[in-house]
């Protein structure tokens, strides 16, 4: 699926001198949705209404109140590309919208629900927002130069991160109540992230596998790691109260001695245990398999793949094997027209065995302890995953896989199913 939502447009429904032009969404799944996140492109809206004057920018009213909505700047040229909506649905209902548009200087504010950061540390040891970073060079070591040595991003159901250096391993904070916490990490205010607070925690031990959602290519039955690249670049997209968008962008992807370029832009919605990952990889020509993984090094009871939905295909590991010890489950789902492999690497330790990339970290390059799936990749086409992760001692049901695989289920029937727009 390569958009949350799609789009049906109804001619001569309103004309652009219409004083109160409508959007009307309709839920067509037999089940309440809450938190639906909704996609409309500029370029539809100037569609119906003609074209958008500058300094302008949509916000939606239901009953005369407004819904939570941004505007979004997605290519960096000072002009808003998508609205993007979050709304409650019950089972088929459809909500009819007031749509006006104001000034961007007076948009208003609405609770934030997603965040991203990456903080570069500074001379008195404090840590500065960066919207535009390189990772320090390093194929065998580094220095620690970000706050939580990682870009971070979070929702208010989940915290992730992804090192920000040769590494590039993926991991989690775990949270106990909604809010955001990522800008508070590796500082005084918060303490020892490592130890449960009252917020919550980092769950995941990783060492040398992919941890929660990290990126490999799988060539001739061999998993190749995306990190140690020659280039390792943050770049944020848009950050906001209903969505936040970020890229890592990479030169010097070394598969199998051939040279290789990826983006990978990250998404990240409100109310779902989940981010989206799209993944485009160039310098090469045919079909690779792109992998994702998840961590196995506490993992006792055997890991799950299974149907997502009719669309989806997923990978799932639920067990006592949280830093807290306790339940923690973890999942990936691909198309299932993309899916290519499953498996499980080794559990030899090879920084034991004498591949020591980072011998500070006890890291090594060659990846282990992890259970992955592949799907095809096209050059220069991105490829889609979705990354779940779920802690039991936020939710008791999250303690047991049949709620976590019914969720999982429910999630990829919605993205099958998106909301309808009518303009």
């Amino acid at each position: 699926m390569k958009k949350l939502i799609y789009l049906l447009f109804v001619a001569g429904l309103f004309s652009c001198s219409t004083p109160n032009n409508q959007l009307t969404m309709k839920n067509p799944m037999d089940t309440d949705r809450p938190d639906e996140t909704i996609l409309i492109e500029r370029v539809d809206l100037e569609q119906k209404f003609g074209k958008i004057e500058a300094g302008l920018a949509p916000v939606l009213k239901r009953n005369g109140q407004l819904v939570p909505t941004q505007a979004d700047d997605m290519d960096g040229d000072g002009y808003w590309d998508e609205l993007v909506v979050n709304l409650d649905f019950l089972a088929n209902e459809t909500i009819t919208l007031q749509l006006e548009f104001i000034a961007v200087a007076d948009y208003p504010d609405f609770e934030k629900r997603t965040n991203v950061r990456l903080g570069i540390v500074q001379e008195d040891h404090s840590f500065k927002e960066v919207d535009q970073y390189f990772a320090p060079q390093g194929l065998d070591g580094f220095p620690t130069i970000a706050q939580g040595e990682s870009v971070n991003w979070e929702n208010d159901k989940m915290g992730f991160r992804n090192y920000f250096d040769c590494r590039n391993v993926k991991d989690l904070f775990g949270k106990l109540q909604p809010g955001l916490i990522i800008d508070k990490i590796h500082t005084p205010e918060m303490g020892d992230y490592h130890k449960l607070a009252d917020w919550g925690m980092d769950v995941l031990h990783c060492g040398s596998s992919l941890g929660s959602g990290g990126l490999a290519m799988l060539e001739n039955d061999s998993l190749f790691r995306l990190g140690s690249t020659d280039v390792y670049e943050y770049q944020k997209v848009v950050e906001g109260p209903i969505r936040s968008v970020f890229d890592l962008k990479y030169k010097g992807w070394d598969v199998a001695g051939q040279k290789l370029d990826a983006v990978e832009r990250i998404s990240i919605y409100p109310g779902k245990y989940w981010f989206q990952s799209d993944v485009t990889v160039t310098g090469y020509t045919g079909q690779k398999q792109l992998a994702t993984g998840i961590v196995t090094s506490l993992l006792k009871n055997e890991p799950y793949s299974f149907d997502a939905g009719k669309n989806f295909a997923a990978i799932a590991t639920l067990d006592v094997q949280s830093l807290n010890q306790d339940e923690l489950g973890m999942a990936v789902m691909v198309p299932k027209d993309e899916l290519t492999a499953i498996d499980r690497t080794t559990d030899i330790n090879f920084f034991k065995e004498g591949y020591q990339t980072v011998p500070a970290k006890n890291f090594s390059h060659v990846i282990s302890e992890t259970y992955y799936v592949a799907q095809k990749l096209a050059n220069e086409q991105p490829a889609r995953h979705y990354f779940f992760a779920v802690w039991g001692l936020e939710n008791p049901k999250w303690k047991e896989i049949d709620h976590f695989k019914s969720y999982i289920n429910e999630e990829a029937e919605k993205l099958s199913h998106p909301i309808d727009v009518i303009i």
